[in-house]
């Protein structure tokens, strides 16, 4: 009897788990198919405003860099315990002329991105050291005021 209740739970358990991907996409969907659509020294600004909408983000100095994300989380199977991991994160970033012409475009994928790498080195924040200093000497200066008014 226990043993046909516990294939019962079993069985409700596994039939109840959604067998469908849930996919969570951030940005612009099927960037790389929309990358297409646009040609260097042919489009420009508004042929791609009607592709892709507006940009995710424009340069800081310079607005004719524009920059566009697809970012695509999907749920782990019962094995991960749910967690989400990354299936796709391309990101596309376009470089206008004066005139508004495309003059380069760059689509980076996900294996692109994992080709990077990064400096080792640690930059000395010296600004931080003088005000950890500065802080440091006028608390004790004003523990030492403090102690001559006693």
């Amino acid at each position: 009897m226990k043993e046909t209740v516990y294939l019962l739970l079993i069985l409700l358990f596994t039939i109840s788990c959604q067998r469908n991907e849930i996919v969570k996409t951030h940005g612009i969907a099927y960037l790389e198919k929309r990358e297409k659509l646009i040609f260097v020294n042919k489009s420009n600004k508004n042929d791609t405003i009607n592709i892709f909408g507006q940009p995710s983000t424009k340069g800081m100095t310079n607005d004719n860099l524009w920059i566009y994300i697809e970012r695509t989380m999907t749920k782990g199977k019962m094995f991960k315990l749910g967690r989400n991991y990354l299936t796709k994160n391309n990101v596309l970033v376009l470089e206008f002329d004066k005139y508004g012409i495309l003059k380069k475009k760059e689509l980076s994928s996900i294996e692109d991105m994992k080709k990077l790498t990064f400096a080792k080195n640690i930059t000395e924040n010296e600004i931080r050291k003088e005000n950890f200093v500065y802080s440091f000497l006028s608390s004790v200066r004003q523990k030492m005021q403090t102690q001559r008014k006693d």
